[in-house]
């Protein structure tokens, strides 16, 4: 059995397990107050109560928060019945001995085997903190975040939004220096953006292996949005006691914004000359997309309000990294649309779909920035670009095939480097370093390969990531005991698939499945000698097909299609009859007639009247339907194909968008612009940014994708709105 190290107990072998939720001491620039409820008796104190309050920890313990005087006890009352999830500030005054002292304080809630407890944080609030305490005016943050989140909304890219997020973080913080992380599919991070003091070496562009952030920081980071370390060289003040003594338990620190950090952790920011840090989460569909880090060479602090700034700076980021990027997902499908419809053109002019897919080959090579391109169907190969020889290519495509498996709609298969993957295949490193291929069948091996050819590059690591240690004692070590630039030739890799790049290759395989159907269902009208095996394609298709002949009788019907309608339809069945099956059976009349009597091609959306068990009505359910004509030589019709597409999650998608609408409305913005000029322009920048993000968003094409991202969006919002008020209540001292 894996044990986890307690913390502090870690060393470099095992610190991805360390508990540095359960630290169990805090930063001394503050101290801590546990108070179980619902009595909010103290249960647990930070030992350095003493040196900001005058009063020791354990005479503390039993006591209830009124009596340490002024407005704290005031301040609990007043978020009586709030959540609390996420540490909430005030400000407040206490004064145990009579004389009165300021002190910022966040408040949350920890759940626990005994019920719950509150856990409250104290910071000196006094105006000649030092330099080393960043505090803004009210009014000064307001207008700094309103500018910040202008510009972030006028982004296109993710470069220019990250360049304007370290800019607007560093002039509002004044760290030395401020940058954007982004982290790939494997967890490494990469630098791409930097705001810095003129005399920093520049560390743009670095790259960073994914244990320098282990897996339980990770977490944390996902729940604990904006952390902040004020100097790397404090000495931890522990809780007292130091486990609760109702639950017995170590305190969930996992929210507390003055937990003590790991000693690995801090070791590697001694060994960069780091002071003080703040690391902000750019949050992206619930997974950590990368981070906003600030390093300081002295120590350093921020006020509460300035901390809330912060985190929405990086909520509002995180918004508009979900627009741009699904705004190029909406650019995928437009060029997904225009390739499907030249193939369509292709096979009803040529016959063959498979020559017009090849015959321009850069339209199929520089969309996902691929050197070669391979379709292997029913057994035969085309190639475009550079590829290997017909021999390697088998061998390439039968061990894809391995990995991929029999899975129907199976994700495309990407790697980066074939040769490391399966050292067999070493062979095909010039050509076929890396590979992205889509499944076209579900009974067949048929594929569309992309490939590219070996690409040496230089990766800058912070660090030689091969040498982590240079001794046994984690407290005499750093992941990185060196932090000049080492650069590593990477052999054998190519240019890693993006994202994007696989859901162009997902989008590309679905257009080529559904053409695929519709090809082979014309062959089963024209050719007879071939029907049985065609008649196996098309069953198995994953798209719905009708298929109907000359006569408009219904010739076959997969079971996609039967699974889709809830019905079944026999051969022979009078194509008018299929007007029955949608909600507005006139509508699909009109339909079948102009494809049917006009012989003119439709698509449209329609609504399919389902069946329940029992024969009865099951509700109605959103389907595209595309109708084509198929006809002979000399004009005649020959046959009619109806393809049937689920449009359910399109539907969820639109009802998604009116609802956000319809928030955006209520908050005073909606598509015609502010509808309250008296709102103040801080609030009316985020509800504009929620605005165009909603507007890219809903842009894109993937139905069910885009559903969760205005879900998302709508609670970013919320979130956002929400830290503008407690920065504003702060502010008015509530």
């Amino acid at each position: 059995m894996t044990t986890s190290p307690a913390f502090g107990q870690a060393d470099l072998t095992n610190c991805e397990r360390e508990l540095i939720h359960l630290a169990g001491s805090v930063q001394p620039h503050g101290f801590l107050l546990v108070m179980r409820e619902p009595g909010l008796r103290i249960v647990q104190a930070s030992a350095n109560v003493e040196q900001h309050l005058g009063l020791g920890a354990a005479g503390l313990l039993g006591r209830p928060p009124s009596e340490l005087g002024g407005d704290f006890d005031a301040v609990l009352r007043s978020l009586a019945g709030a959540a609390l999830d996420e540490p909430v500030p005030r400000g407040c005054r206490l004064a145990p001995d009579g004389r009165e002292r300021r002190f910022e304080v966040a408040v949350h809630r920890v759940a626990d085997a005994r019920g719950s407890v509150l856990v409250a944080e104290f910071e000196p609030a006094d105006r000649d903190a030092g330099d080393d305490v960043v505090d803004v005016p009210a009014t000064r943050i307001g207008e700094h975040l309103t500018r910040a989140v202008q510009r972030f909304s006028t982004a296109t890219t993710i470069g220019t939004l990250a360049d304007a997020v370290v800019r607007s973080v560093r002039a509002l913080t004044g760290y030395d220096r401020v940058m954007v992380y982004k982290f790939d599919p494997d967890g490494h991070g990469q630098i791409i953006a930097e705001a810095r003091d003129a005399k920093l070496e520049p560390l743009l562009g670095h790259h960073y292996p994914a244990t320098d952030i282990p897996q339980r920081a990770r977490e944390l980071y996902l729940r604990n949005r904006l952390r902040v370390l004020a100097d790397v060289h404090y000495t931890a003040s522990p809780l007292v006691p130091a486990r609760d003594p109702d639950s017995g338990a170590d305190l969930d620190m996992s929210m507390c914004q003055l937990r003590s950090m790991s000693p690995l952790h801090l070791q590697y920011l001694k060994n960069m000359g780091v002071t003080a840090t703040l690391v902000a989460s750019l949050v992206r569909e619930g997974a950590l997309w990368g981070l906003i880090a600030c390093h300081h060479y002295r120590a350093r602090n921020l006020r509460l309000p300035v901390r809330a700034a912060c985190d929405l700076l990086a909520e509002v980021a995180s918004t508009r990294i979900a627009a741009i990027e699904n705004y190029a997902h909406a650019q995928v499908a437009i060029q997904v649309r225009r390739l499907e419809q030249r193939l369509v053109e292709a096979t009803s002019t040529e016959g063959d779909w498979r020559l017009a897919l090849f015959r321009t080959p850069q339209a199929l090579l520089q969309p996902l920035d691929a050197t070669g391109a391979v379709l292997c169907y029913e057994g035969e190969l085309l190639t475009a670009g550079e590829s290997p020889s017909t021999p390697e290519l088998r061998a390439l495509l039968q061990w894809i095939d391995e990995q991929v498996g029999a899975q129907p709609q199976a994700e495309p298969f990407a790697c980066a480097s074939v040769a490391r993957a399966q050292p067999a295949l070493e062979a095909l490193t010039p050509t076929a370093s890396g590979v992205l291929a889509v499944k076209l069948s579900t009974t067949r091996p048929d594929y569309l390969l992309w490939l590219r050819k070996e690409q040496l590059h230089n990766v800058t690591w912070a660090g030689d990531p091969s040498k982590p240690m240079v001794a046994n004692d984690p407290l005499q070590l750093s992941p990185r005991r060196s932090f000049a630039a080492w650069s590593e030739i990477v052999r054998g890799t190519a240019q890693p698939w993006t994202r994007s790049e696989i859901a162009m290759a997902r989008a590309f395989g679905a257009a080529l499945a559904d053409i695929i159907a519709q090809v082979n269902a014309v062959r089963l009208l024209i050719v007879e000698h071939q029907r049985e095996q065609v008649l196996a394609t098309v069953a198995s298709a994953v798209e719905p097909v009708l298929v109907a002949d000359a006569h408009r009788r219904v010739l076959f019907a997969n079971d996609s299609l039967r699974g889709l309608a809830r019905r079944d339809v026999a051969p022979g069945t009078p194509l008018a009859a299929i007007a029955g099956w949608f909600v507005d059976a006139q509508a699909a009349a009109r339909m079948l007639d102009s494809v049917c009597h006009g012989h003119a091609p439709w698509r449209g959306e329609l609504t399919l009247r389902l069946c329940g068990p029992d024969g009865g009505d099951a509700g109605g359910l959103p389907v595209e339907v595309r109708a084509e004509v198929v006809p002979t030589r000399d004009g005649r019709p020959l046959g009619f194909i109806l393809v049937f597409d689920d449009r359910s999650g399109t539907r969820h998608a639109a009802d998604a968008h009116a609802h956000l609408e319809e928030e955006l409305v209520r908050a005073g913005f909606g598509a015609a612009g502010p509808a309250a000029p008296a709102r103040d322009a801080l609030t009316q920048a985020i509800l504009a940014n929620a605005s165009l993000a909603a507007m890219d968003i809903a842009d894109g094409d993937a139905a069910s994708p885009v559903a969760g991202l205005l879900s998302e969006l709508e609670s970013s919002m919320q979130r956002a709105t929400t830290l503008v008020a407690r920065i504003r209540d702060f502010g008015r001292g509530a």
